[in-house]
């Protein structure tokens, strides 16, 4: 199971990377694993207000439908398009291709109060 060091984790299975004030924001590989085969995967609007926690997308697989929280506050500001096409993205690489959207942070220092990836190896381990 990949768990990149440079990244933040949110208990919900996102993972968040910070580049100034903006996140880009993907699921996990633990989650890609979990869901099974992705089918399908709502992204949100660009120009979307989001709370951080509050569900903004969903990823659907053969096996379940979930929501995708966000992990920071802010404005959506790109989105990846290409996983309309290729959903299946998110299986075969949740840390590159896979990413969802990306996100101006309303406030930076949220991204702060994010699990590091020895935390979130902590939290999936159980």
């Amino acid at each position: 199971m990949q768990l990149p060091q440079h990244l933040r984790y949110s208990t919900d299975h996102e993972w968040v990377a910070v580049e100034g004030n903006r996140a880009r924001v993907g699921i996990t590989d633990y989650a890609q694993d979990a869901l099974g085969d992705v089918v399908y995967v709502q992204v949100p609007a660009i120009g979307s207000v989001v709370a951080a926690g509050d569900s903004f997308g969903e990823v659907e697989s053969t096996k379940s439908v979930s929501d995708v929280y966000a992990p920071v506050a802010g404005t959506v500001t790109a989105v990846n398009d290409a996983l309309s096409a290729s959903p299946e993205a998110l299986n075969h690489d949740p840390y590159g291709i896979g990413w969802l959207c990306e996100i101006e942070m309303s406030n930076p220092a949220d991204a702060d109060s994010l699990l590091d990836a020895a935390a979130y190896a902590a939290l999936i381990a159980g």
